[in-house]
């Protein structure tokens, strides 16, 4: 199981140090999300976040960019340090072309998929992705309720990794009840944000060894 701290609900004012004691305590891949303001009505991390989070860790780093038009940007974030980005297909013109220049630029290439995205409409997308992420809130702010149809979503998907050869991550709403119940349906990693791990009062280190044992708090 891939745990992947979402750095947008950690203490950004503190953010090298929040790095380093998730780093200590086990995380897997630190997530930063990336917003404009334009495609989800938020603004969140930028370059120079990443570029913190990247100096204080060498565990990978992977940037979600809810950002219009992707293309124009994915090669200012793999020089800031990214080692996966994740583009929407709905923001993107020529979504193939521009996971392919990720690929091109020795990061692994990824898709988002949004709750009202049909699997349908991308599945072409999958032969050129490294990695998927469902997403089983709408993007754009933190805290919000899972939608219980994308349950549905991550089974369906994570019966297409054999075929297309992708890692499966799960972000949004991701309580400890919903990793068990969503890693039993093939997801292999989830972003961790208010529901898992941000703003507990419980230790990074004892969140994330709980959750691998399938433990509540």
């Amino acid at each position: 199981m891939l745990l992947c701290p979402s750095m947008m609900c950690a203490d950004l004012t503190n953010l090298g140090a929040e790095v380093r004691e998730l780093d200590a305590a086990g995380a897997d891949v630190f997530h930063c999300d990336v917003m404009d303001g334009s495609f989800v009505p938020n603004f969140a991390m930028g370059l120079e976040d990443v570029r913190a989070v990247r100096a204080s860790t060498e565990r990978p780093v992977d940037v979600h960019l809810m950002v219009e038009r992707p293309s124009a940007c994915v090669d200012l974030f793999i020089d800031a340090g990214a080692d996966i980005v994740y583009i929407h297909p709905e923001a993107e013109r020529h979504v193939v072309k521009t996971l392919a220049r990720i690929r091109e630029r020795g990061a692994r290439a990824g898709i988002a998929i949004n709750p009202d995205t049909s699997i349908s409409t991308v599945e072409e997308m999958l032969n050129v992705c490294d990695c998927v992420m469902a997403m089983t809130v709408s993007p754009g702010f933190a805290g919000q309720r899972f939608i219980e149809f994308t349950a549905d979503k991550v089974r369906r998907l994570a019966e297409l990794k054999g075929r297309y050869g992708f890692t499966l991550t799960v972000d949004g709403a991701c309580s400890p009840a919903r990793i068990e119940q969503l890693s039993a349906l093939g997801a292999d990693g989830f972003v961790l944000g208010t529901s898992a791990l941000f703003g507990k009062g419980i230790p990074y280190a004892t969140c994330l060894d709980n959750l691998r044992k399938g433990k509540d708090y």
